[in-house]
């Protein structure tokens, strides 16, 4: 018997081709071709704008089900191509369908599982969930320190997998920024674990991270074309002490202090019952969101992330959490961290000291930097001068560009000006206003 009558298969797969090189290419060619006779329709990562102002969660499931957030509630529902269309990465973690009618349980639920020490940072952790369900809206990095044993990379996980499921993760930070904003291009949260040092290349990419930029680079094998790379995404830092915090980087910062926990559980035991509750959990953010988008209140002007601000007065509003408040708590601690660790800062409040409040001080950098230097010096101590120390006016006055936030919020005003075609540097200690003098007695 012949070999392809024992084997009728043989016959039929012999029947198909394959497409050669050449004809795949024009094929390829031909579809790219008709794309762009279409209208350009943008992807989204997990979070998404849509219409009527309404906002959409990928619930990252193969039958493309995914939440709508509206002004009148939320609903799980499959979304138009036309208004939302999904790009998935291998980092888009399925999400379960989140419980409705939840009553708040699964805010008392995830509070029972993170070991917060406080009511203040709940509120913050909540303030900044809710905010990672805005595609719009920039927030700053929730950074949960605390000591050994505290659970940090654990309620820093729960945090992350509540937005992008039990897959996602924290990670080690990226030592080069292309890795890094590769990673941070690929999901919605960012979350770097076990932090120990912020050195100043890391930290300025993370304040670009927080509040948005854009990279460019060269397109692969090619010359003449670039590709651009577009990112804004929330973060979530952990670590015990990262050193020094620029005061950039510090405005972009959440403090969450957490404590160690009087009874510990096994790690199999613990994520069981997160799995179980993530439904109850997802479901009561969601309420907390819709219910924050409709309370209406002022918008603080005098913090620089003002999106957020706003946030916590809408939470405020809308649950009385003192959200508000502990997030000015928490920026004002960050401050003393800069000035803690910021010999330079130290020294100009030292000398801010003795100016009279309503009055000023008017020099030129390189005057201002013997002043203060022979104040941190000291006449006839000698005490030698610390590394990192300006060394010319020049590098003094950018100093104080950097510090100005800080020393601001210390009642000291730095300002720049000329006179004369002579530059200087003013400054001065404005005087309180009667709410401050009420609130010093």
């Amino acid at each position: 018997m012949a070999e392809d009558e024992k084997n009728p298969a043989r016959e039929v797969i012999t029947d198909y081709a394959v497409f050669n090189g050449t004809a795949l290419k024009e094929a390829l060619d031909l579809i790219e071709a008709l794309a762009l006779t279409e209208d350009v329709q943008p992807v989204h990562i997990r979070v998404a704008p849509g219409f009527d102002g309404a906002t959409w969660l990928d619930l990252g499931r193969d039958d493309g089900r995914s939440v709508r957030i509206h002004p009148t509630g939320w609903d799980i529902t499959i979304p138009d191509p036309r208004e939302v269309c999904w790009r998935r990465t291998q980092l888009t973690g399925e999400l379960p369908l989140p419980a409705e009618d939840t009553d708040g349980k699964g805010i008392d639920l995830l509070m029972r599982l993170c070991n917060f020490s406080d009511a203040r940072a709940e509120s913050l952790a909540l303030a900044w969930l809710i905010g990672c369900l805005g595609p719009d809206v920039p927030v700053p990095a929730p950074f949960l320190t605390g000591p050994q044993g505290a659970g940090k990379s654990t309620a820093g996980k729960m945090l992350v997998r509540i937005i992008e499921g039990m897959s996602g993760d924290l990670r080690r930070a990226p030592k080069d920024e292309e890795n890094l904003i590769t990673a941070v291009a690929a999901g919605w949260v960012t979350g770097l674990d076990n932090l120990s040092h912020l050195g100043p290349d890391l930290s300025d990419l993370m304040c670009c991270i927080v509040t948005g930029a854009e990279n460019i680079k060269r397109a692969l094998f090619t010359d003449g074309d670039v590709v651009r790379a577009r990112y804004r995404r929330p973060m979530l830092l952990t670590g015990i002490d990262v050193g020094v915090i620029r005061p950039d980087l510090a405005e972009r910062l959440l403090p969450l202090r957490l404590e160690r926990p009087r009874v510990r559980r096994t790690e199999a035991e613990l994520w069981a019952e997160f799995a179980r509750d993530l439904p109850v959990i997802l479901g009561s953010i969601l309420d907390l969101a819709v219910a924050v988008r409709a309370t209406q209140a002022d918008i603080p002007t005098d913090l620089r992330m003002a999106d957020f601000a706003h946030l916590c007065a809408q939470l405020d509003a809308a649950r009385s959490l003192g959200a508000l408040d502990a997030y000015r708590a928490s920026l004002d601690d960050l401050n003393d961290d800069v000035i803690e660790g910021d010999l330079l800062a130290q020294t100009v409040l030292k000398r801010a000291a003795d100016i009279e409040p309503g009055t000023d001080v008017r020099m030129t950098s390189a005057e201002w930097l013997h002043s203060l230097t022979q104040l941190y010096t000291g006449e006839g101590e000698f005490r030698p001068l610390a590394k990192g120390w300006p060394t010319t006016g020049k590098v003094l006055s950018d100093r104080l560009k950097r510090l100005q936030p800080v020393l601001a919020a210390r009642g000291v005003l730095v300002d720049w000006g000329r006179k004369n075609s002579a530059r200087y540097i003013e400054i001065a200690r404005p005087k309180a206003t009667q709410a401050e003098q009420q609130q010093a007695f």
